[in-house]
């Protein structure tokens, strides 16, 4: 499976512990992240990220382009609501898009637990057959 993984900079912390938490199941899938939040990953984790530009230099709109053309399985995007980001609209364009194209979505640690989990036991093998 195919897992994009963005942080914002107040849940960097947060993903790089979730990433170390659940490195056994990360690790049997391919990963694609912004290019800072991969680069956090990479070094507490020693997993391989394919890595896009920063989200604000274009990340999110990469990671967009991936969902749209359905090369993404499944999205964790700790998001800060509490903190206005420059590039909102492309931050609202991932959510909207993982809606479009039945992606699923975790915008916070306890999703993001229960999908990562779900994951591992093979409840999201519907996406081959979707693709």
């Amino acid at each position: 499976m195919n897992i994009g993984l963005i942080a914002h900079d107040a849940k960097k912390k947060l993903m790089q512990n979730f990433c170390i938490a659940y490195r056994g199941i990360l690790s049997k899938n391919d990963l694609f992240a912004t290019g800072t939040t991969g680069r956090l990953i990479e070094e507490v984790t020693n997993l391989t990220v394919h890595k896009y530009l920063a989200g604000h230099l274009g990340g999110d709109q990469q990671l967009g382009a991936q969902i749209e053309h359905n090369q993404i399985d499944l999205v964790i995007f700790l998001r800060d609501p509490l903190t206005s980001q420059s590039h909102e609209p492309d931050v609202h364009n991932i959510v909207m898009l993982c809606d479009m194209h039945n992606i699923p979505l975790a915008t916070n640690l306890a999703t993001a637990e229960l999908l990562i989990k779900s994951l591992d036991r093979g409840d999201l093998e519907w996406r081959e057959m979707y693709k």
